[in-house]
C-alpha cells in the first residue's frame, strides 16, 4: 500500500484526511482507472480508524464521482475514458457527402465502440424554449428525434432533436432510419443548405431522469449542450438538446483568431 498516514492531532476530521490521501493517490496515478482501492479492512488497519470512518471517507470520493462501489467486489477508480468531441469538425459537409452523420464521423476517430441503443421519433408541440429558438408559433408542431448513445456499451449521451414539422413531416427525417449522412444530409437535400451552428454549453448536476438514463453515480455532473442549426436563409431548422456525462467527454473547439 502506497498511502501515507493521517495526523490525528489535526483539526481536520480523520475521514476527510483519508479521503484526501486516497484522492491524492488516484490523481498521482498510484491507482489507475479500473483499479480497486484497498478493502475497508485494509484501510482500517493502515490508518488505525474504525470502519465507519473509512466508509465516510469512501463516501466522499463516491460523491465526487472519483470512485464507484460494486456490490460484493469493492470500490474501484471510475473507468470512463473520455470521448473527444471535435466540435469544429463533426458537422463538416464533407462527412455528409460521404454519407456519414456527425456521430458516425466522430465514432471513426477513436477506438471505442459507439452505438445508438434507443431511438424514438414522434410529432409534438415543442417546449417553449425550443419554439422560441425555432421561431415557431404556439400551434406549430415539430418532429422529435430522441436517442441515447453508448460508448463501449456504456450510456454517455442523450440527444433530442426538434425539426419544424413543415420541413420534416413525410420525409426520411421523420423515419427512425434517416439514411446516409443523417438528418443534416436530408435537410440539405430538401433545400435547406446548412450555413452555421450555435452551441450553448453549461455544466450542472443531472436530474434524476438524466442520472438514470446515463447510469451516473452520486456527484457526477452533466454537460448540457443546446445546438441550433441555421440554413443559408438564416432560418433555424433544428434544435438539438444534448445531455452528456461530464466524466465521459472532452469538448474540443478550434476557434480562428479573426
Amino acid at each position: 500500500m502506497t498511502l501515507g498516514r493521517i495526523d490525528k492531532a489535526l483539526d481536520r476530521p480523520a475521514f476527510q484526511q483519508i479521503a484526501d490521501e486516497l484522492r491524492r493517490a488516484v490523481q498521482a496515478g498510484e491507482y489507475r482507472p479500473g483499479d480497486g482501492l484497498p478493502s475497508e479492512a485494509q484501510l482500517m488497519d493502515h490508518f488505525g480508524v474504525a470502519r465507519m470512518t473509512v466508509r465516510q471517507a469512501l463516501q466522499v470520493l463516491k460523491g465526487e464521482g472519483l470512485v464507484v462501489a460494486e456490490h460484493g467486489r469493492g470500490v474501484f477508480v471510475r473507468q470512463r475514458p473520455p470521448v473527444r468531441r471535435l466540435a469544429s469538425d463533426r458537422f463538416a459537409r464533407a462527412h455528409r457527402e460521404q454519407g456519414k452523420a456527425a456521430f458516425t464521423a466522430e465514432s471513426e476517430a477513436d477506438s471505442r465502440a459507439h452505438a445508438v441503443d434507443r431511438l424514438t421519433v414522434s410529432t409534438a408541440l415543442p417546449p417553449l424554449e425550443v419554439r422560441q429558438r425555432l421561431g415557431l408559433t404556439g400551434r406549430d408542431r415539430v418532429v422529435v428525434r430522441d436517442r441515447r448513445y453508448l460508448s463501449d456499451g456504456r450510456p454517455v449521451e442523450t440527444a433530442v432533436s426538434y425539426i419544424p414539422a413543415d420541413i420534416a413531416r413525410g420525409t426520411k427525417i421523420a423515419d427512425p432510419d434517416s439514411g446516409p449522412g443523417g438528418i443534416y444530409a436530408r435537410l440539405e437535400e430538401l433545400g435547406h443548405r446548412l450555413a452555421r451552428f450555435t452551441e450553448e454549453v453549461e455544466a450542472r448536476m443531472p436530474t434524476p431522469v438524466e442520472a438514470s438514463a446515463l447510469g451516473l453515480g452520486p456527484g457526477v455532473p452533466v454537460i448540457h449542450l443546446v445546438r441550433v442549426a441555421y440554413d443559408d436563409a438564416d432560418r433555424a431548422v433544428e434544435v438539438c438538446d444534448t445531455v452528456m456525462a461530464a466524466d465521459a467527454f472532452v469538448l474540443n473547439y478550434d476557434v480562428p483568431a479573426l
